[in-house]
């Protein structure tokens, strides 16, 4: 009886002691070191959201019916009459537009963001992650890469964000959108990298080496930060596909670091040339070349005075490609070289007479005088400066219109007023070169001319 007694209080006992052992080592559910809830997507977040900004733009516009009857029979009037300005009577209603941005530079204030989020508004401001709102003005901005730098002047130095390095990108890797999407402030939305070095249509633009994601991005998270893991910026996302779903895209930080400095530097970016004219090459001529692949684009002319004059190029030549890209196309030539800034050099393939060759030139930027030759020769069309009286005012009165040209057969006339060419107001004749030089690789030109009292807004196609 004493052993079955005293195995059965050992077992009790032991029991007993366990129980003990298991009590201290678990932890009640509910405690607050069961599981760690600060995952790395949320220490991103925390880090990166105070320098993360609400942009909003107001434009004012001007619509009424035509006051003149008598102008209705002229061809200029009749076609643009139902946009003018400064009418009696007329309403001025205005257009609000929602946006992001990042903070860049929280000692002077700088504020990075995308270009159409800002274009065209009268009237920028920013509202910070605590609510508090300043006027913003416009440092520059570049519509080829849709980005644009604006600044305010609050009374501390503000929380920026650092900036990573977006060629380190990999694809799978975890990446964080903020923004603020139909107005809803600082919304979180995570996903991985898709592909990079994207090509992107959007309108009459196109876009080149950009990053794509699975991360939600819609309107308003134009121009807030793309995240990675480490809360560091590594692209600027951009809403420019309305039809894309469950698709976002961003332009990569390294990509945007030269125009950031370009345009608080220069307040714009500075176009770059080679000097060269090119054009298509057509079957026939990729026939009479022998190209490989029959592709390319021919130089039809070098310009003397150009970067390219010293390398060696000649008219005739083919060029096979630019960079690491193949040519198919001079819109494939003009869109590449706006990946590129003043004083990068840029390798190009050549072939000639069978045999192919490399080339390297300098970029260099785009000289204003050249912007006349190509105004007259694309749209027909030259400006003047302001007669003294007119000097304290914006407008430039054109002085020459190449019969049968575009500027022609749209109904401009000399003597009508140029006041603006897309966002660029018109002041001095430098303003109407240094626009045609930005707007050179663009496909149409949104204009206020006016005439007599009344100014309206053409689009001016070559």
């Amino acid at each position: 009886m004493r052993s079955p007694m005293r195995r059965f209080a050992l077992l009790a006992a032991l029991l007993l002691v366990m129980a003990g052992i298991f009590s201290q080592a678990a932890p009640a559910v509910g405690a607050d070191d069961t599981f760690s809830r600060e995952t790395p997507v949320v220490r991103a977040v925390k880090l990166a959201g105070p320098a993360v900004v609400n942009v909003s733009t107001t434009r004012v516009t001007d619509k009424s019916a035509h006051p003149f009857p008598r102008y209705q029979g002229d061809e200029f009037f009749e076609r643009f009459f139902g946009d003018f300005f400064d009418a009696p009577g007329s309403e001025r209603p205005q257009r609000a537009s929602l946006g992001s941005g990042v903070i860049i530079d929280g000692q002077r204030g700088y504020i990075l963001t995308n270009e159409h989020v800002i274009q065209q508004g009268t009237e920028i401001r920013v509202t910070l992650s605590d609510e508090s709102e300043y006027p913003a003005e416009l440092v520059g901005s570049d519509p080829d890469s849709d980005l644009a730098v604006l600044q305010i002047k609050p009374a501390k130095p503000l929380p920026s964000l650092p900036m990573g390095d977006s060629a380190t990108l990999m694809i799978g890797e975890t990446v964080i959108a903020i923004g603020n999407p139909f107005g809803l402030s600082h919304t979180v939305t995570t996903g991985v990298v898709s592909a990079t070095g994207r090509t992107i249509r959007a309108d009459d633009r196109v876009y080149r080496d950009f990053i794509q994601t699975d991360a939600s991005i819609n309107p308003g998270n134009s121009g807030g930060p793309l995240l990675n893991i480490n809360g560091e910026l590594i692209g600027v996302n951009t809403a420019i596909m309305a039809q894309a779903n469950g698709i976002g895209f961003a332009i990569p930080i390294n990509k945007a670091r030269r125009i950031i400095q370009s345009l608080i530097s220069y307040g714009e970016v500075r176009p770059i040339w080679l000097g060269l004219y090119l054009q298509d090459l057509s079957p026939q001529l990729a026939l009479v070349f022998r190209t490989p692949s029959r592709q390319g684009v021919i130089i039809s002319e070098v310009d003397p005075g150009g970067p390219a004059a010293g390398s060696g190029l000649a008219r005739g030549d083919v060029i096979l490609t630019l960079g690491r890209q193949k040519l198919r196309s001079v819109d494939d030539y003009e869109d590449l070289l706006r990946t590129y800034g003043e004083n990068d050099v840029i390798e190009l393939r050549i072939f000639r007479k069978g045999r192919a060759y490399r080339a390297k030139i300098k970029a260099e930027a785009y000289p204003l005088k050249q912007a006349l030759r190509l105004s007259l020769a694309r749209y027909g069309l030259s400006v003047t400066e302001p007669s003294p009286n007119r000097r304290a005012k914006t407008g430039l009165p054109i002085d020459r219109v190449r019969s049968d040209s575009p500027a022609a057969r749209i109904g401009l006339r000399p003597g009508d007023i140029v006041h603006q060419i897309n966002e660029m107001k018109m002041v001095t004749h430098e303003d109407f070169l240094k626009a045609m030089a930005r707007y050179r690789l663009r496909t149409a030109l949104a204009m206020i001319v006016q005439r007599g009292r009344y100014a309206y807004h053409i689009t001016l196609t070559p």
